[in-house]
C-alpha cells in the first residue's frame, strides 16, 4: 500500500504526484488541509515532525521532502528522474535546485504572509510572489539548453520542479511569453497523462 498525504496545491506534494505518475505505481491520497493548519496536527506530526507535506508511505516506509522522495523512487524504480553520469547528475540538480532551493522556499505561504504581515501592508501577497517567481524563472531559462526538456529527451527531477513553479506563476498572474525555452519545454510535458493527472484541479481536496 502506498498513501501520499498531500496538499492539492502544494508545489512539493505535485513534484511527488508526477513521479508517482511516472513510475507507473497507484497510490492513496490523503489531503492534508494547509489553510486548517492539519499539518501541525499531533497525527500528522508523527508521519512529518516539521509539520510539511508531502509525507509518503511506501515499501513499510514514511518518508518526507519531496525531493529525497523523488530520489528514492529513481533509485528504486529506476524511474530516469537522475542521469547516470555525475556531470548529467550535477547538472539536473543544479536545475532542480534552483526552483526547489531558490524560488519555492521564498514563496511558500507562510513565508510570504509573514513578509506581508511584518511590513504592515506595503507588501501585497501578489506583488511578493510575481517579483520572486518572475525573477526565479528568469535565471532558470538562461540555464536552460535546446533540449526536449529540462535536460534530454526524458523528464528528470528538473522538470518535476518545474512544473509546479509554473503552475504557481500562471496562478500569479506572472506573464511566461518572456521565457520561450521554459514555455516549450511545458507544452510538451502538459501532455504527458502522468503530469496531467498530478495537476491540482484533478487532486483530492478532502
Amino acid at each position: 500500500m502506498t498513501t501520499l498525504y498531500d496538499y492539492w496545491r502544494s508545489s512539493a506534494s505535485y513534484r511527488v504526484r508526477i513521479a508517482l505518475g511516472i513510475a507507473g505505481l497507484r497510490w492513496d491520497s490523503v489531503p492534508i488541509n494547509l489553510v486548517d493548519g492539519q499539518q501541525r496536527s499531533a497525527e500528522h506530526l508523527t508521519r512529518n515532525p516539521q509539520g510539511l507535506v508531502p509525507a509518503l508511505e511506501i515499501d513499510g516506509l514514511s518518508l518526507t521532502q519531496s525531493l529525497a522522495i523523488i530520489e528514492y523512487l529513481d533509485e528504486t524504480r529506476d524511474c530516469g528522474f537522475l542521469p547516470k553520469d555525475p556531470v548529467g547528475r550535477a547538472r539536473v540538480r543544479a536545475l532542480a535546485y534552483a526552483i526547489a532551493m531558490e524560488v519555492h522556499p521564498v514563496c511558500n505561504l507562510r513565508v510570504a504572509k509573514h513578509a506581508v504581515t511584518a511590513s504592515g501592508g506595503a507588501i501585497t501577497m501578489e506583488g511578493w510572489m510575481q517579483h520572486f517567481i518572475e525573477a526565479g524563472l528568469r535565471d532558470f531559462e538562461a540555464m536552460l539548453g535546446e533540449d526536449t526538456y529540462c535536460f534530454g529527451d526524458t523528464v528528470t527531477l528538473a522538470d518535476l520542479c518545474l512544473v509546479p513553479q509554473v503552475y504557481n506563476a500562471r496562478r500569479w498572474g506572472i506573464d511566461l511569453t518572456a521565457f520561450p525555452r521554459l514555455s516549450g519545454i511545458m507544452e510538451r510535458l502538459e501532455a504527458l497523462p502522468a503530469v496531467q493527472a498530478a495537476h491540482p484541479d484533478a487532486t483530492p481536496k478532502d
